[in-house]
């Protein structure tokens, strides 16, 4: 169940991280399986997610990258940053980071939450309400918004979230620009999404509301000859790759891990600096792991499932070495994924291994997705945080210095970066505080 019901949300995160969706079912299994081997968790699952999607698109300037390097180069760039989380991950438990991180203030991370889901927002608008992506991005640059980047930009040069900020106003301003039959679907898959489920049998689990909108606007796209963009060709895999365990081929792609070692990640993200580097993974990390913090206590309080934080530090930085070895994105832990773990009655992390390995074996047979409308996928990230984003009721429930805090917190996220807005969030606090 978990299986299927996660396939919508791998291609469309693929897409926010600003490479090919079908990148998204290709990297998903190993990952996980990684996760499932160290985690101590019955039900918690990782992988891909909207949060982690958009901060290595912010902290790697993902669509200027592709312009100049190309796709390719970038695959190589995110795996690379996926290894260097991994490692920071592992290094944090060591240090006993883990204990610390469940002591991060309320208002920084209510802030830093928001701020994030904006971001996601905007990731999602350009494929939703336009037949291709692009099209708005060009609409903004010749428009007074785009002078709006430029100016904010040339003051805070890492500010690669004003760009998605000043998208949406565009968008939400201008629907004469919109394109008819893409919006429409976007908007019908997320009004269903969102609330489907409520029409749908009890019988049916949790993501079910997913997988049939999208199938929907598949069939749609395959009778009717929809012009706008899609998942497109799903390439198989060379018959020779793989790995090789006696007589059990795992038809798994594994990058040259010297190679990604190698990718001047530094050079041309980091202004040349393997510090800068090194303390954006940390920070990366430290925030992924606050997920995983929230998952887990989740957990503990509803159902008494006991946990270590350094063990499952630890598990994030397997399962983002993993990531990276295989060309993924960096992971986390997936508060959706693995509620509906809980809810199918899993009983061991055993679970999470079966379903990466399903992930694997299925690949041959996904080009089914190759004519998914990309406004459908839009619509099962947009339908995740929109209601969130219109009405943040724990953001304004903040009071005081805590609100301040907070909601500073969220405009510097939107506005900056996620690894900028959570450390100034965290300067604030302290400033605020003393």
């Amino acid at each position: 169940i978990m299986a299927a019901t996660s396939v919508p949300q791998l291609i469309a995160y693929a897409e926010t991280v600003g490479y090919a969706g079908y990148r998204g079912l290709s990297t998903a299994g190993p990952p996980l399986f990684a996760w499932g081997v160290a985690t101590g968790s019955p039900w918690m699952n990782a992988g891909v997610t909207s949060l982690t999607a958009v901060m290595a698109k912010t902290d790697l300037g993902g669509e200027a990258y592709v312009a100049e390097y190309g796709e390719e180069a970038y695959v190589e760039l995110v795996a690379a940053y996926s290894l260097y989380v991994g490692v920071a991950s592992m290094v944090m438990a060591l240090v006993g980071f883990g204990k610390l991180a469940q002591k991060a203030p309320t208002a920084v991370k209510t802030g830093f939450k928001w701020g994030c889901e904006l971001g996601v927002l905007s990731s999602a608008l350009p494929n939703g309400l336009y037949a291709f992506g692009s099209t708005l991005k060009k609409n903004v640059a010749t428009s007074a918004f785009g002078e709006v980047v430029k100016a904010v930009k040339g003051v805070v040069p890492g500010a690669t979230g004003v760009s998605g900020v000043c998208n949406i106003l565009y968008a939400v301003t201008n629907p004469q620009t919109w394109d008819v039959v893409a919006a429409l679907l976007f908007i019908s898959c997320t009004l269903f999404v969102m609330k489907g489920k409520a029409y749908l049998p009890k019988s049916l689990p949790p993501g079910s509301e997913v997988v049939i909108a999208t199938a929907a606007a598949t069939v749609f796209s395959v009778f009717y000859g929809y012009e706008g963009g899609v998942v497109g060709e799903i390439p198989t895999l060379d018959g020779d790759a793989g790995i090789s365990l006696g007589p059990i081929k795992i038809p798994v792609e594994v990058m040259d891990i010297k190679g990604l070692l190698n990718v001047p990640i530094a050079e041309r993200c980091f202004g040349g600096s393997m510090v800068k580097l090194f303390i954006t993974a940390a920070i990366f990390s430290a925030i992924n792991f606050l997920s995983i913090v929230g998952i887990a206590s989740g957990f503990e309080s509803d159902n008494n499932v006991s946990w270590l934080a350094p063990r499952e530090l630890i598990a994030q930085g397997v399962s983002n070495i993993a990531a990276g070895a295989v060309g993924s994105a960096p992971v986390s832990g997936s508060m959706s994924r693995s509620l509906v773990s809980r809810m199918t009655g899993a009983t061991s992390k055993l679970a999470c291994i079966i379903t990466a390995l399903l992930w694997i074996y299925m690949m041959p047979y996904m080009s089914v997705m190759s004519p998914t409308p990309k406004a459908a996928l839009s619509a099962v990230i947009v339908s995740a945080v929109v209601k969130n984003v219109v009405m943040p009721k724990k953001l304004l429930a903040l009071q005081g210095n805590d609100f301040i805090v907070g909601v500073g917190t969220a405009a510097t996220t939107a506005i900056t970066s996620p690894t900028l807005g959570f450390g100034a969030g965290m300067v604030m606090y302290i400033l605020i505080s003393i």
